[in-house]
């Protein structure tokens, strides 16, 4: 448990209606609350006050008062709410903190909140990213994520995860029987079912991924195909160097657009050939790098070249999970535009509307309409559902050769990958990682 000194921060500063509130938290909160307003306050009351530093007046204000555990941190907390001026909000933190109060820490609030139970883990982020939310969709998915959705599903999963190590554990105890006397079949029905709930949440979570982080979608193609022209149209500024001379562009330029209020990461990257340039040869290696870790790749072909540039490019988008096909410079007399491609033109604008109607699809997904508790997850929590999956797999093999002790193992380490996503196994540096990331006063 931390220590439960009071810590103060500004929560918010200078806002639409110029207020500014400075939040108390721990067990002097409610102490140097009253000094500051020259009154006792009562729980969850509104009292309109003069906050004074002694016997100087600061500011005319609100102070409210949160009694523990019934807080955001689960600590006795107060906030003083004053006008947004920087002075003032100043005057009121040098106030608390010449009364034993300190500054606090990027996201200690939500930290204290996890340490107190008020919060798990996955929830903690999830304050995070509904601050950063960059559109209706993502605040949503945010949001959903903090009411405990995304925690429930995993907790559902460690829970019928626990029931087989128990078994798997007391099944050790008879290595002499046969484990289909032991209740084998009923181990493997419950492995399969708890293999196809993760693969579904980890389905799930990458959709949450996607929603916080931005598609990330790497434009890509041989050379002097359009790629960077096709940047500049989708992003509406001349961000990349267009020219007629094949191989301009010799490193990966990113771009932040929004397409009907989903975000994406764009990369332009260098045209992919063989080259005896030792600069475009870094170039394209660093193409290659960029479409490894990529959600969409987006293949700009030249419209009269088209069998060329898909064999030019086929290797390199083998194992990125989704494509878009594009014929560029279809206002050309000899394009040619087959089935599966997007004619477009990115000098004349043609067929714009369409690729950025394709990349909201594959952005949002095929049941964007229908899906009611999509959430907000990271990459962490992905690469923890990868992690579970796999020591999962590993004991399934296990345990068909009755290698019970091994298993066991497995299921163990699945099981702490579960519980790293909300904090039920966690480790200091994780929750360090997590919160630091986190603004002042949250």
């Amino acid at each position: 448990m931390h220590t439960r000194d009071t810590i103060a921060a500004i929560a918010t500063a200078a806002g639409s209606a110029g207020v500014g509130i400075v939040r108390l938290s721990g067990q002097h909160a409610r102490a140097i609350g009253e000094a500051i307003a020259g009154r006792a306050l009562t729980p969850r009351h509104a009292h309109h006050v003069r906050f004074r530093d002694g016997d100087t007046s600061i500011d005319d204000g609100l102070a409210v008062y949160f009694a523990a555990p019934a807080s955001y941190t689960g600590e006795d907390v107060v906030e003083l709410q004053a006008h947004g001026s920087p002075a003032v909000l100043s005057q009121l933190l040098d106030a608390c903190f010449s009364r034993g109060a300190r500054p606090a820490r990027p996201g200690e609030f939500t930290e204290r909140a996890f340490l107190e139970g008020r919060l798990d883990l996955a929830q903690a982020e999830a304050v995070a990213d509904l601050i950063a939310a960059s559109d209706v969709r993502a605040a949503r998915a945010a949001r959903r994520a903090l009411d405990g959705e995304f925690s429930q599903r995993v907790d559902a999963i460690a829970a019928a995860l626990l029931h087989v190590r128990v078994h798997c554990e007391a099944a050790i105890d008879f290595a002499d029987e046969p484990l289909d006397t032991l209740g084998g079949d009923d181990m493997r029905r419950r492995i399969e079912q708890i293999d196809i709930d993760l693969a579904a949440l980890l389905e799930a979570a990458e959709r949450g991924r996607q929603l916080r982080d931005g598609l990330h979608a790497v434009i890509v193609g041989p050379p002097n195909a359009g790629k960077s022209s096709l940047l500049n149209a989708l992003a509406g500024v001349e961000r990349a160097i267009v020219t007629d001379i094949a191989g301009t562009t010799r490193d990966v330029l990113h771009e932040t657009v929004r397409v009907e209020g989903v975000e994406l990461l764009l990369a332009d990257t260098a045209g992919l050939r063989d080259s005896t340039d030792a600069i475009e040869r870094e170039g394209m290696r660093r193409a290659h790098v960029e479409l490894a870790r990529a959600d969409l790749a987006i293949v700009v072909l030249d419209a009269r070249t088209i069998e060329a540039g898909v064999a030019a490019t086929r290797d390199a988008i083998a194992n990125v999970p989704a494509v878009l096909w594009l014929a560029n410079k279809c206002d050309l007399e000899d394009s040619n535009v087959p089935a599966g491609f997007v004619a477009v033109s990115a000098r004349t604008g043609a067929g714009l509307n369409e690729v950025r109607r394709r990349l909201h699809a594959l952005a949002v997904g095929p049941d964007a309409d229908t899906a009611q508790g999509a959430f907000t997850a990271r990459t962490r929590h992905v690469h923890a559902l990868m992690k579970a999956r796999e020591e999962l797999s590993l004991a399934r093999a296990q345990i068909a050769h009755e290698h019970l002790d091994l298993a066991a193992e497995q299921l163990r380490r699945a099981h702490d990958a579960l519980g790293e996503i909300t904090g039920r196994v966690r480790a200091d540096d994780l929750l360090g990682h997590v919160f630091s990331s986190f603004c002042i006063g949250k």
